[in-house]
């Protein structure tokens, strides 16, 4: 009965998106597509279907940073017969394949890089620009968990290929609240690795931080909670909360001043 609950809550939050994409975020990387892989289960979705919204964050300045930053988020998130999206959280993508406990597909997703002057810390280093990233994801549902994992590579910025993976499972609240929640991890090659936590010897002598070459591999482990109370039929108000605690070389950088990182947004939205 509880498996069963919590299937039927999700098949009505199906299309419950969170926060606008923060990469990096201490968010779980399905956080923002909590629900939608089975979406189809209970028979053919609307041909058309869609989230606008918006709310807040509270996240880290930068990875790795002590200090938080006050966020405002926009959703948007469009679907055409559970094949093609645009979204806020996912980017623009095409499902490949996909039936009624899987899907997987190609997307063009997004990094928002970092300014040196977001922070004093990072004196001397070079903005990392924002830029997209080619994505290849996949989930499927092994009842009442859902596992995830994406592979991107960035199309400038930094240049590199990092890969999340991650499971979650729904815990229904009550008639309309439902929470998501579960573990992640994140992997990074050196290219990634170097652009966000390494420091180059003329980055050194520009500023504080000593230079630091970081390698490829695990960059960070976490876990996501996301809450959603359906107030009608089509207003819900929604909850994320994200831990990561970096890794490795990530958790040696100079650049990082804080290893585990946090973040907490709230957020209205309206399905249509």
């Amino acid at each position: 009965m509880v498996i069963r609950a919590a299937l039927l809550t999700m098949l009505a939050l199906a299309f419950v998106t969170p926060a606008a994409a923060q990469t990096p975020s201490p968010l779980a990387y399905w956080q923002y597509s909590a629900g939608e892989v089975l979406a189809p289960i209970n028979g053919p979705t609307p041909e058309w279907r869609g989230i606008v919204g918006g709310g807040t964050t509270i996240r880290p300045a930068y990875e790795g940073a002590r200090r938080f930053i006050l966020q405002p988020d926009v959703l948007f998130d469009v679907r055409y017969r559970d094949t093609f999206f645009l979204s806020d959280g996912e980017g623009l993508g095409v499902n490949l394949v996909h039936g009624r406990t899987y899907r997987a597909g190609i997307a063009l997703a997004y990094d928002l890089g970092r300014a040196d002057d977001v922070d004093g810390h990072l004196r001397g280093l070079h903005n990392i620009s924002p830029a997209p990233e080619a994505k290849l994801f996949g989930e499927f549902a092994l009842l009442p968990v859902i596992i995830t994992g994406a592979v991107r590579r960035g199309i400038g910025g930094h240049d590199g290929f990092i890969a999340d993976f991650g499971a979650y499972m729904p815990v229904p609240v009550g008639k309309s609240i439902t929470v998501f929640l579960g573990p992640t991890v994140t992997l990074a090659d050196s290219t990634y690795m170097k652009a966000y936590f390494g420091v180059t010897p003329s980055q050194a002598a520009a500023g504080p931080l000593p230079a630091y070459a970081p390698g490829g591999g695990l960059k960070s482990a976490g876990f996501g909670i996301t809450a959603v109370d359906l107030i009608t039929t089509t207003w819900f108000v929604e909850a994320d909360l994200g831990f990561a605690e970096l890794l490795g070389d990530a958790a040696r950088s100079p650049v990082s001043l804080n290893d585990t990182q946090l973040s907490l947004g709230v957020h209205v939205g309206y399905r249509f």
